[in-house]
Order: structure tokens, then C-alpha cells, then sequence
């Protein structure tokens, strides 16, 4: 009997040290033991690089608007901007891949070999353009005998306003044309006396009325509805290279002037801080130029050739250019210019 009780402690402490080496033995097992790592998340495609001559101030807000809403980056895209007074060259050159431009620069520029192509129209191509007179000015019709700002002499501006008069009875050769440039510079001409009336672009018709320096005495579209004024143009080696990246430019392109336009209050607040522009001022800016407003991408090769004819005889043209050869509208996504949501 205590035989057997002798030994009967020393095998409960050996059970026990066996037990405690199994629960160490697992633990260290555990730790040990090696865990599946999560794959790293797939990096995100770096955005794809334009590079783009769009046109400044108004013209080019609906761009910007659509860049904060982020309609270029969904479409992949990171737009750098090339400030230019001379889109062509940097086309040719090759420095610019899409630009802004007016029709007949474009059409007369492709004509004489600049290697380029006008992809669509812009979102508006009927020209944003208004003869501002001094406040004495009753009419058009009293601007016989008196100077004219014509912005820049051989320009669609120039046409309009050369246009605007001649349909109004205005001999062309009663009238002293200058070239006093657009913009603030242009109205301020009309402010110190130097011209009696100018043509010019929004917001500073809308600005003349609302300081009582000036008034709109015609909108340049009611003269000539069917004169082809701006287009986007592309490289013809990008266009060659890289024609996924055109149509997304395009996509972006339309949808940000279409939901500009179906967004008026969120545009007109937007145009109202990026221009530093009085928000009645701006309201009345817009409200003009609704009805050109058209967001169609689509060139008509009829208007074209009327425009050309324009030009050619005024004499800011010397020959009519072949424009089919010079349009092709393939790039244009299908419903670009569909309401935005």
C-alpha cells in the first residue's frame, strides 16, 4: 500500500508537466503558424495627360466647371492647359494635342498644310459677339461717320461688326475702323470717347449697360445666324496616336457645358466667383446668350462654306478651301451632348 502511494504523486506531477508542455507546445504552434497576407490593393491607373489650348473667360467656364465636377478625371483624363495667343503653331509643332479655334483660322490653316483637324464644333459656334455704343449713340445708324472698335482686323468680331452696319445702311466707307483690341480693353475705349461703339464679347455688353457707360445697340447673331465661329481642332499625330484619348476628351468636353446649361443657378454662381463679375451682371450675361447656346458638336459643311463666302468678300480670305477634307466628326461619342444628370 505505501509502495503504491509513493508513486502515485510523482506520476500526477509528470501527467502534469506533459499537459502543460502540450498547451505551450500548441500556443508556440499558433504563434507560430503562417497567416495568409492580403493581397496589396491594385494601384490606380495614372490619369492620361491632354494637352489643350482652350479658349479663356467665358468661353472656357463650362470646361472649368466641368474639371471641379470631375467629369475629365472620370473620364481618365488630366487636361493641361497651353496659354496661347496662336493655337496653330503649337499644332503644328506639335506642342498642342485639341485646341479651341475660330472655323475659317482652322479651315484657311489645314488648307495651307498645318497638320490638323477640326473634330467638332464648340459648344456654341454662332458668334458671342455685341456692338456696344456710348451712351449718346441712338442707334447703328448714327454710326455713320464715326470710328468703330473691330477688336482685331480680318476676325470673325471684325465680320460682325462690319456686318452689323452694312445691314443697317451704315456705308462701310463712312466708317473709321480701328483695331483696339476685346474684352476690358475694348469696352474701355468705348468709356474714354476713343470709339463710339465696339464690338465685344460678354460679360462686358452686360457691363456697359449695368454702369450706364455703354449699351447693346445689336447682337452679332441675329445678323449672321449661320457664321461658323469655333471649333475644337486636334493634332493630327494625337488624333493618329491616341484616338481613345480624343473621344474621351470629347465626352468630358460636352457633358461639362450641357450640365452647365441644365445647371444655370450652380454656372452663374460659378461664373459670377471665377470672374469676379457682379452676379446681375452675370444673369443678364448668360440670359443673352442662351439662344446660341447649342451644345451640338455637330459642323455643318453649308454653314462653313457660307462663312468662308463671308470672308472672301470682305477680302479677309483669299480662297474658298475644300472644308470636307478638313472635318471629320468620327470622334464624337455617340448622345455627347445628351442632357446631363
Amino acid at each position: 500500500m505505501n509502495s503504491t502511494a509513493s508513486f502515485a504523486p510523482a506520476r500526477r506531477t509528470r501527467w502534469a508537466r506533459l499537459a502543460a508542455f502540450g498547451v505551450a507546445a500548441a500556443i508556440l504552434a499558433a504563434c507560430s503558424r503562417t497567416e495568409p497576407v492580403p493581397a496589396p490593393a491594385p494601384a490606380a491607373e495614372a490619369a492620361q495627360k491632354v494637352r489643350y489650348a482652350g479658349y479663356p473667360g467665358v468661353t472656357g467656364l463650362g470646361v472649368q466647371l466641368g474639371i471641379e465636377k470631375g467629369f475629365f478625371k472620370d473620364e481618365g483624363l488630366a487636361l493641361e492647359f497651353i496659354n496661347t495667343q496662336d493655337a496653330v503653331s503649337g499644332l503644328a509643332s506639335g506642342d498642342i494635342d485639341i485646341a479651341d479655334w475660330n472655323t475659317t483660322g482652322a479651315i484657311v490653316a489645314a488648307g495651307k498644310g498645318v497638320p490638323l483637324t477640326i473634330v467638332a464644333s464648340m459648344f456654341r459656334h454662332v458668334g458671342p459677339f455685341y456692338l456696344v455704343g456710348a451712351p449718346d449713340v441712338a442707334s447703328v445708324s448714327a454710326l455713320k461717320g464715326k470710328t468703330v472698335g473691330a477688336a482685331a482686323f480680318g476676325t470673325g468680331l471684325d465680320v460682325y461688326a462690319r456686318t452689323i452696319l452694312s445691314k443697317e445702311g451704315v456705308p462701310l466707307d463712312s466708317v473709321s475702323f480701328v483695331a483696339n483690341g476685346v474684352n476690358a480693353a475694348a469696352l474701355a475705349t468705348v468709356e474714354n470717347g476713343s470709339v463710339s461703339a465696339t464690338i465685344i464679347h460678354e460679360p462686358f455688353a452686360s457691363l456697359a449697360e449695368a454702369s450706364g457707360k455703354g449699351k447693346v445697340l445689336a447682337a452679332g447673331y441675329d445678323y449672321l445666324p449661320r457664321f461658323h465661329t469655333g471649333v475644337i481642332v486636334a493634332n493630327n499625330k494625337f488624333i493618329a496616336s491616341s484616338p481613345r484619348l480624343l473621344e474621351k476628351f470629347l465626352r468630358a468636353y460636352f457633358r461639362s457645358n450641357e450640365y452647365a446649361k441644365a445647371h444655370l443657378d450652380e454656372y452663374k454662381a460659378f461664373y459670377a466667383k471665377r470672374l469676379s463679375v457682379d452676379p446681375k451682371v452675370v444673369d443678364a450675361a448668360v440670359r443673352r446668350e442662351l439662344p446660341i447656346w447649342a451644345n451640338d458638336p455637330k459642323v455643318s459643311l453649308d454653314e462653313v462654306q457660307e462663312t468662308q463666302q463671308v470672308q472672301l468678300a470682305l477680302g479677309f480670305q483669299k480662297e474658298i478651301y475644300d472644308a470636307a477634307k478638313f472635318v471629320n466628326l468620327a470622334f464624337v461619342p455617340k448622345g455627347a451632348a445628351s442632357p446631363a444628370p
